[in-house]
């Protein structure tokens, strides 16, 4: 009897440390994420398995090329994955396809997105962005939902960025989608 208090003790013990250290990372630093869609094709598929980092993004803020994931403006229960393309106070330019923007000190950058697979050219337009807001889009354009469409995402909406991709085994890595070029 003895013996089975002292095994029911450990592993109450055990499951009570699990929770004191598995529940907080969970809220606060990283959780998991499924992508479903093909919205970010070449980059992330349906069923790729992320870990997205909820830390950083509040010791330094979100920056151009990152893949973030986020609540969708339009119903707060539903999760997207995009790229950030424009940042707080700047106005992005889409002309057929080529996308540019113009940095809150004036200067004037084209985006050299090598990671866009199907470039959707029948978009023209200037969004000019508040001091809280980002413009998002996908990778495989003419399939994404994005801020072309339903406009600026506030930052209160990001989750965090896309850290490790877990599956499929073949492109587990750390930071996957992240842009080389400059920005």
């Amino acid at each position: 009897m003895k013996f089975l208090e002292s095994a029911f003790k450990e592993i109450l013990t055990f499951i009570v440390l699990a929770v004191i250290i598995v529940v907080p990372i969970r809220l606060f630093v990283a959780q998991p994420f499924v992508v479903e869609g093909e919205s970010m094709h070449p980059t992330f598929e349906s069923s790729d398995y992320l870990i997205v980092d909820e830390f950083s993004y509040h010791f330094s803020a979100p920056k151009r090329g990152d893949v973030i994931i986020f609540r969708y403006p339009g119903d707060p229960n539903v999760f997207y994955i995009k790229r950030i393309i424009g940042l707080p106070g700047e106005t992005v330019h889409i002309d057929h396809g080529q996308t540019t923007v113009t940095k809150t000190d004036g200067s004037t950058v084209t985006l050299n997105e090598s990671y866009v697979v199907a470039e959707d050219a029948t978009y023209t337009q200037d969004t000019t962005l508040g001091t809280e807001q980002y413009f998002v889009m996908g990778d495989n354009r003419p399939r994404s939902s994005d801020s072309r469409i339903w406009g600026p995402l506030p930052k209160a909406n990001i989750m965090g960025r896309a850290y490790l991709r877990l599956l499929p085994f073949n492109k587990v890595g750390t930071l996957p989608g992240a842009v080389t070029e400059p920005q």
